[in-house]
């Protein structure tokens, strides 16, 4: 979902975001330093900016988020006018449960940069953990409006598809599904291998009660990404649904040991993003599994 200009980290919002607890504890029989002591310690030099940036981009990237905020302000004092550092914190704060400050950090990051695509979406992110439903599409719909460009350029192809993807999901917010299936059909033709998209797709025709168009996306993609816990529980609840007892208790199993996370219905609506109706139809299932 990143830009080469930016060299943002995208941060899922489908995903799934992590912190990271970073616990501080002296070495075993150190004593805790005197006040002396500490006046003596000079502060070490701050590393070169471009260090410094890898230093915060390998930390957010590796889901140190504790760690990558200290080292983004760091960025920031010394090139305040760094779209990417901006953008970058701001995915950061989003992870760390402030998108208020995501927000102010990706409008700042397109104020500096605004032909860039990548805070648009990383705002957008932002604003759908608000449930700011115009603005997140309102974000999504400037990237596919402007970010169009070459049909061959892999780039272009990439950010328009994540565009597309999160365009379901606030479309699918809303309850407009015959809108958030296109989307996520049109996410999916566009990035080769986006599994999720195609999922989320096949979950929307189950919520519509096209069941048999429902399964059959759903086992195709299990067929190509055997290990690929969305699809597995879809098939699931679908089965369940269709009366298939001993199939669906054979897809569980094997997407409960991949992602136990199946099993929370608030996870599954507010945060993967599912359709009621497979919701309700898995919950059923589960309830006298």
């Amino acid at each position: 979902m990143s830009g080469p200009q930016l060299r943002s980290v995208a941060l899922p919002l489908l995903a799934l975001l992590l912190t990271a607890l970073v616990a501080l504890v002296p070495a075993a029989g150190a004593a805790p330093p005197t006040p002396a002591t500490a006046r003596q310690v000079q502060t070490p030099p701050r590393p070169p900016l471009p260090a410094l940036f890898d230093q915060a981009l390998r930390a957010s990237r590796e889901g140190r988020f504790g760690d990558a905020l200290p080292l983004w302000n760091q960025v920031l004092e010394v090139a305040p006018d760094d779209a990417a550092a901006w953008s970058n914190r701001g995915n950061v704060q989003l992870a760390l449960g402030d998108p208020e400050a995501a927000i102010a950090d990706q409008t700042r990051a397109i104020a500096l940069e605004p032909a860039s695509s990548d805070p648009h979406l990383n705002r957008g992110t932002a604003e759908e953990a608000l449930q700011r439903w115009d603005a997140a599409e309102a974000d999504y719909r400037w990237i596919l409006e402007r970010a169009a460009g070459d049909p061959q350029d892999a780039s272009a192809g990439e950010v328009r598809a994540s565009a597309l993807y999160n365009l379901g999901n606030v479309q699918g917010s809303r309850g407009d599904w015959p809108s958030a299936r296109a989307s996520f059909e049109a996410a999916a033709d566009l990035r080769p291998g986006f599994a999720m998209a195609r999922s989320s797709a096949a979950l929307v025709a189950f919520q519509l009660g096209e069941l048999e168009a429902a399964e059959r996306s759903l086992r195709s993609l299990i067929r190509r990404y055997p290990l690929f816990a969305d699809a597995r529980a879809g098939l699931t609840a679908l089965l369940w649904q269709r009366g298939a007892r001993g199939e669906a208790e054979s897809n569980w199993v094997s997407a409960s040991g991949l992602d136990p996370r199946y099993r929370q219905r608030e996870w599954l609506l507010s945060t993967r993003r599912w359709p009621p109706e497979p919701v309700e139809a898995l919950q059923q299932f589960l309830a006298i599994s």
